[in-house]
C-alpha cells in the first residue's frame, strides 16, 4: 500500500537491523511492530527515542495485539501513535501524512 502511494519504503527483518537502518538512513517516519524478533518494538522505540539524533523521528506502532493497556504501554515507550491491525486502509495514509507533514516542517 505504501509503495503504491509512492512512498519510499525501507524494511528491516528485526529490531537490531531496524535501528541500524534508522541510524544510517534517518527516515521521515518509522512504522514499528511491537512483536518482532529479538528486541521487541517497545524496547527498540525506547532506544530510538533516547538517541538525540533520532528522537525527532515519529514512530507509529502497528500491532495485532490490541489488548487493554497495550496502547498506553506503546505511548509510554515513545511511540507517537498506536494503530491496531488490521489497519483501516481508508485512513491509514492520512494518519501517516500527518506525521510526515509535521516532520518535513522541522
Amino acid at each position: 500500500m505504501l509503495k503504491l502511494a509512492h512512498y519510499q519504503v525501507l524494511e528491516a527483518i528485526d529490531a537490531e537491523d531496524g535501528i541500524l537502518l534508522v541510524r544510517e538512513q534517518l527516515p521521515d517516519l518509522i512504522l514499528m511492530d511491537i512483536q518482532i524478533p529479538g528486541i521487541d518494538g517497545l524496547d527498540a522505540t525506547k532506544i530510538i527515542k533516547d538517541d538525540p539524533v533520532l528522537k525527532h523521528i515519529p514512530v507509529v506502532a502497528l500491532t495485532p495485539y490490541a489488548r487493554q493497556g497495550d496502547k498506553e504501554k506503546a505511548l509510554s515507550a515513545g511511540f507517537n501513535r498506536y494503530v491496531a491491525k488490521p489497519i483501516d486502509t481508508r485512513n491509514f495514509l492520512d494518519i501517516l501524512s500527518e506525521y510526515l507533514r509535521a516532520n518535513w516542517s522541522l
